[in-house]
């Protein structure tokens, strides 16, 4: 017969209710704080409503009308130093958040709205109608509110988007030694998704101090909670991995208060994580001042039920059994509120001149300056000013053969042993003396705590590196053991890190570093292969960085760690067991910001190669007799791309030939002969005598390595070559305004 054992979750399952017992013996300043920031969020978020019904709201309005149990009841019992993040309806958390941080107190309920809590309504409902005042200038919206001072970390409009970026913060403040946590919210649909799963795997198996605060209102946008998942009941997914869960009825807030300080001496005790779910409702549609019954996915009597039970009602009708509140001081407190909120928005609007009788319109002074759109997209580079840069050409050290592998894990143990901010993350890069290809060889050894083996969720290490990076206290060093595991990361690369500080205002840096290896001819396939530079540099927020000789590794690297932007640093299989020349006992150099190097002069053609496409370009070049010009990129981003030295160079030859090792469909070379072929050439092909020699080039270099390198002719679509525009100034067209770009070329939108 079989046997078969019933089996138990490691971690405790509850639900939490109250009792008449707990409200009795509530703190009485507990309840009022609780009821003022309830009232307040009421009404800001009726205030927005209101607006978005007169079209004042450019973009969406998630109204959190219902919600505002849960939020106040958890985050009140937060200490200034924990963090939160949230998603795209998160006004609500955001507010009490910051309402925590100017009363860390809490509000009375009776007295008048002080100054601060005032600009904090202004400024927050300032963010939400896209205005230059707001907390991020304007360009978050009612999805993107951010105030790192307050502990508001940035919510989110990506579904799941900001868990792991929480898982960030809390393994920043494990690993800065203090007692604080994160708590990342999220509704029930990213209960679903990989970057919340992946993150509460992470989370525990590391014990970081996250909470995991799920907001169950019962739908997505008109998909029922049963429609979506077979268990319903959300906090269970707490128990599949090892993580104290809590289910708690949202629309009491006591509640929620309750279990939230239960969760908080779990994790302060450094026993790691916990996940909290609660039963709330959201009042309106998805987004706007609609009930979700008029779109006809949910009915009047369901709204109705769930409106009876009230948080801001609730609260009240305890106090009033106890006697520590009347109706009239509870009437008197929302008109306060609504007051507050009409002097907000007061001084965000005004009579609209080509309207009807009372219509508004935004004051136009208070829109953001047009020349501010791509202002702080990356950073102005002061951090690297006056740092001690060489060129192999004129170094006056020691130079010697060393192979290129070496010198990768040489340096990021030397940045390591100088800067304890630096931490290195990824899958196996603890183990197999250095990963899998020895990069990180002698560091877990060296650095113990600062070498991270990660589970196999290039979402969640990604997105946690990114939570480090935006703390500030820690320089993380994200390693993707192949680029094509990018996919998999491919929101919290491109939408979280490369867009977050563009997104949240430009007032924090993102130091973060991106090691990935290109593998063509490994043998691995075409999932383990790519050339990444193409992707990362059509992406915004980027900087991207190909060392092709161990001296240049060493100065690119110690850029990148120096710089306060993500930097992609892509190397290359080929690379790792050649030797090239390298400095001798110095590690501490930078390469010049934004420079390429030109290895061979040459009159006839000019060549833009990166990483190992460099030795075979100048094979190439002495096999032919080509008298062409070589230029090692190394940098490959639009806003660090070394625009003049090419230039120059194709002023000189008239002629371009693009190398590279890349599919078509993400081919940088692509990128960049557009970029190059539009100021530079006409489109009509080169008819002049030595043009059948330079295609010779292009075939030449098209066999080398027989590993799909690829070789872009001339300009936009292959052609072979170009004539230069003799006697006419050049257009350069980037993107996104850089303080590199000369005045003298325009900056057209995009």
């Amino acid at each position: 017969m079989t046997e078969r054992n019933k089996l138990s979750p490691a971690a405790d399952w509850v639900e939490l209710k109250t009792t008449d017992e707990d409200w009795a013996q509530a703190d009485p300043a507990l309840l009022g704080n609780l009821l003022a920031q309830m009232h307040l969020i009421r009404g800001f978020e009726e205030c927005v409503l209101e607006l978005a019904a007169e079209g004042l709201v450019h973009g969406p309005a998630h109204s959190s009308i219902g919600q505002e149990g849960g939020a106040v009841g958890s985050i009140v019992a937060l200490s200034a130093g924990d963090q939160i993040n949230g998603s795209h309806r998160g006004h609500h958390q955001f507010l009490a958040k910051s309402l925590g941080y100017l009363a860390p107190q809490g509000l009375d309920f009776r007295a008048p709205l002080t100054a601060d809590v005032q600009a904090l309504l202004q400024r927050t409902l300032a963010e939400i109608l896209g205005l230059a005042q707001g907390f991020c200038a304007g360009r978050g919206g009612s999805m993107h509110l951010q105030w790192a001072e307050a502990g508001a970390l940035g919510t989110n409009a990506i579904v799941g988007g900001g868990v792991p970026l929480a898982a960030g913060a809390a393994w920043a403040h494990k690993h800065a030694g203090t007692d604080a946590v994160a708590m990342t919210c999220f509704g029930d649909g990213a209960v679903n998704i990989g970057s919340a799963l992946e993150s509460m795997n992470l989370a525990a198996a590391w014990q970081l101090p996250l909470c995991f605060f799920i907001e169950n209102n019962g739908y997505a946008v008109s998909t029922r909670v049963e429609e979506a998942t077979r268990e319903p009941r959300l906090s269970s997914r707490g128990s599949a991995f090892g993580i104290p869960s809590w289910k708690v009825d949202g629309m009491d807030p006591l509640a929620v208060w309750l279990a939230t300080r239960e969760a908080l001496a779990h994790m302060r005790a450094g026993h790691g994580p916990t996940l909290i779910e609660v039963d709330v409702y959201r009042y309106f549609h998805q987004n706007g001042p609609f009930p979700g019954s008029a779109f006809g996915y949910r009915d009047k009597a369901e709204e109705a039920a769930w409106r009876a039970r009230d948080p801001l009602e609730l609260v009240a009708a305890k106090m009033r059994e106890r006697d520590l509140v009347s109706e009239a001081e509870v009437a008197t407190l929302r008109e306060t509120v609504k007051s507050a909120m009409r002097q907000a928005a007061a001084e965000l609007l005004e009579a609209d001149p080509d309207g009807k009788p009372g219509k508004r319109r935004i004051r136009p002074a208070l829109w953001p300056s047009p020349d501010f759109r791509d202002v702080a997209l990356r950073s102005d580079l002061d951090e690297l000013t006056g740092a001690r840069t060489e060129e192999l050409a004129t170094y006056g050290g020691r130079i010697e053969q060393r192979k290129f592998i070496d010198v990768v894990a040489d340096v990021m143990g030397r940045r390591m042993e100088t800067d304890e901010r630096v931490v290195v993350l990824g899958e196996d890069v603890h183990k197999l003396k250095g990963g899998t290809n020895g990069a990180t060889r002698g560091l877990s050894e060296r650095f113990p705590g600062r070498v991270l083996g990660t589970p196999i969720s290039e979402n969640a290490f990604a997105g946690l590196g990114g939570g480090m990076a935006m703390d500030g206290r820690f320089r993380p060093v994200v390693e993707f053991m192949y680029p094509d595991f990018l996919w998999v990361a491919a929101d919290q690369v491109f939408n979280q890190i490369g867009k977050a500080r563009h997104m949240f205002g430009g007032g924090f840096e993102m130091p973060l570093v991106l090691r990935t290896k290109v593998a063509m001819g490994t043998g691995y396939g075409s999932q383990h292969s790519m050339d990444p530079a193409g992707i990362f540099a059509t992406s915004p927020g980027w900087r991207i960085v190909a060392p092709s000789t161990p001296f240049d590794y060493v100065g690119l690297m110690n850029a990148a760690l120096a710089c306060k932007d993500p930097v992609l640093v892509i190397e290359h299989v080929d690379l790792y067991g050649s030797t090239g020349p390298a400095a001798v006992d110095d590690l501490d150099y930078q390469l010049p910001f934004g420079k390429a190097a030109v290895r061979r002069g040459g009159a006839e053609v000019t060549v833009l190669a990166y990483l190992s496409m460099v030795a075979h370009a100048l094979d190439a070049v002495e096999q032919t007799g080509i008298d062409a010009e070589v230029i090692d990129l190394r940098w490959l981003d639009r806003a660090s791309l070394d625009w003049d030295t090419i230039e120059a160079s194709i002023r000189k030859t008239n002629h371009v030939l693009i190398v590279e090792q890349g599919a078509r469909g993400t081919s940088y070379g692509a990128w960049l002969a557009d970029e190059s072929a539009a100021p530079l050439f006409r489109l009509a092909g080169s008819t002049d005598p030595a043009g059948h020699r330079r295609r010779s080039l292009a075939q030449h270099l098209q066999g080398a390595g027989a590993r799909g390198d690829r070789a872009q002719r001339g300009s936009r679509g292959g052609t072979a070559g170009g004539d230069a525009r003799q006697g006419r100034p050049l257009t350069w067209r980037p993107c996104c305004a850089c303080p590199r770009w000369p005045p003298a070329r325009p900056t057209p939108p995009c």
